[in-house]
């Protein structure tokens, strides 16, 4: 089908690629970008783009990935916790200056015909278009608007955070913790240019509050930084920041939401990125979702004879890629979250329990990618030397081949044997929740305080799967238990990287 008009609400990555995107497809129609800032002005700081995304832009859109990556700032990752640093070389992954990014995007939105009007804060009730598309952000004004015919939700996560930067590039990316006098605090920091970084922190409400931030979070408007929380983190990251300060763009702190929608659509408004699901940000881009969002929604139009069919088809076909990395995103955020439980662990073990901890990357794979982190992390966690881990698929048998002593037992293997389940003084629990973090999942790890063996069963669908394992970590971390997590044979993938993760302690293949 054809346009005439489109009228594109909020002039983000999302809204612009959005709308070069429909203009090429569309090049008699009259395209609008409204956005309510000014072309010069954004805020936060950096973003990254991994390689699949990047062959995603590829495809839709070649020239402007191209000038993309020709300002952007590839990088490593690492991980530093007082055991040591892993490294780990992931190929094509960049971070870009957000600024930086919505100039290229506004050129190209403007060199295929789109017209970018400024200082126009714009809502569907107030324009006539063919098609309008809400990427009005997280706050999105036209969600709130019809919340109850999209059947709109938001979810508050617990965990504090702090958007921040920093005056130089750092090494690679980083994932550290600092341990105050007040509690830990975790940074997930990257460079996005030859001297600029993100840097954001996260802790957990009580350490928030015994370092006396909730009172600068009260005290700092929304347009200003919380300068006092500044101050303490750069004293705090200091070594990792190599002696530079935290600078900030209307920083202050704030809690993670997670924005769900039922229906992507109303009437001839199709709503994209954060303004109809949100991701959080240690697994997903909410400037990646958005733009393949933008794709999505183009092809759907060029494919489709009706607006009605095409809206439909948009949100049918793009709907589900976008809920199965929210929920991947939710389990990296619970683990995040529990970050500082697990910093006892070898590094390289740790980089294990990072990689897989969300179900999308297998043991296997990450053997593959990065061989002497994963070997180091799986002789840790065997207590054998390195030459002794296998290659390949052939991992997944190894790990549930070692043995283990644990409170006066030996287990000749990881496969718990049926009986332990009926043995006096085990506690068997259904888990019969959606994800590991939430009051269901807490009530679980309450329950089981103080058990000598935990054996946990659930559904057998991979989902459940998943979410009893991650269960069974938090039972580990909370307790001295035994931790047995019973999953069908066709799992022993995902109970062998829980397994090198320090997951659970045995499984039950049935």
């Amino acid at each position: 089908m054809k346009l005439n008009t489109v009228a594109v609400l909020g002039g983000g990555p999302g809204g612009l690629y959005a709308a070069r995107l429909l203009k090429r497809s569309n090049p008699d129609a009259d395209v609008v970008v409204y956005e309510q800032g000014e072309p010069d002005k954004t805020f936060g700081f950096g973003v990254g783009l991994a390689s699949r995304t990047q062959r995603n832009l590829n495809e839709a859109d070649s020239s402007s990935l191209e000038e993309i990556i020709s300002v952007a700032y590839p990088h490593d990752m690492a991980m530093r916790v007082p055991s040591g640093e892993a490294r780990l070389t992931i190929g094509g992954l960049i971070g870009i200056g957000r600024a930086k990014l919505l100039e290229v995007l506004q050129r190209h939105a403007e060199a295929a015909g789109v017209r970018l009007e400024y200082g126009q804060r714009r809502t569907d009730a107030d324009v006539e278009a063919d098609l309008i598309v809400a990427a009005d952000g997280i706050s999105s004004a036209v969600r709130t608007a019809h919340a109850e015919e999209l059947g709109a939700s938001i979810v508050w996560d617990d965990v504090m955070y702090l958007w921040c930067g920093v005056d130089f590039a750092l090494p690679t990316a980083l994932f550290t913790p600092v341990t105050t006098e007040h509690g830990t605090f975790v940074a997930h920091a990257y460079p996005y240019s030859e001297n600029q970084s993100t840097f954001l922190i996260e802790t957990d409400q009580e350490t928030w509050r015994n370092a006396g931030f909730d009172v600068t979070t009260e005290n700092t408007a929304p347009a200003d930084n919380d300068e006092v929380a500044l101050a303490y983190l750069s004293d705090a990251f200091a070594e990792a920041l190599h002696g530079h300060r935290l600078v900030g763009n209307r920083t202050r702190w704030m809690r993670f939401r997670t924005v769900n929608c039922d229906k992507w659509y109303t009437g001839n408004v199709a709503l994209l990125g954060d303004a109809v699901h949100t991701a959080h940000y240690s697994i997903g881009s909410g400037t990646k979702l958005a733009m393949e969002d933008a794709i999505a929604l183009d092809t759907a139009v060029r494919e489709s004879d009706t607006l009605d069919e095409a809206l439909e088809r948009y949100q049918t076909e793009r709907k589900p890629g976008a809920a199965y990395l929210q929920e991947i995103a939710a389990r990296s955020m619970g683990w995040w979250a529990s970050f500082p439980d697990r910093m006892d662990l070898p590094v390289d073990q740790l980089m294990i329990a990072y990689m897989t901890r969300a179900g999308k990357v297998s043991l296997p794979r990450f053997l593959g990618t990065a061989p002497d982190i994963a070997r180091r992390g799986l002789a840790a966690y065997a207590g054998v030397d390195v030459d002794q881990v296998p290659d390949g698929d052939e991992v997944i048998g190894w790990v549930l081949d070692q043995p283990l002593t644990r409170g006066g037992r030996t287990f000749a293997d990881r496969r718990a044997p049926g009986d332990l389940a009926d043995a006096r003084g085990t506690a068997v629990r259904e888990v019969d929740v959606d994800l590991e973090w939430s009051a269901d999942a807490d009530r679980i790890v309450d329950e089981l305080a103080g058990a000598g063996v935990v054996w946990l069963r659930g559904g057998d669908d991979r989902g459940s799967v998943l979410t009893r394992l991650a269960v069974a970590g938090r039972v580990s971390e909370a307790g001295s238990a035994l931790v047995v997590a019973e999953v069908p044979a066709d799992a022993a993938g995902d109970a062998a990287a829980a397994l090198a993760a320090g997951r659970v302690d045995l499984v039950h293949l049935s």
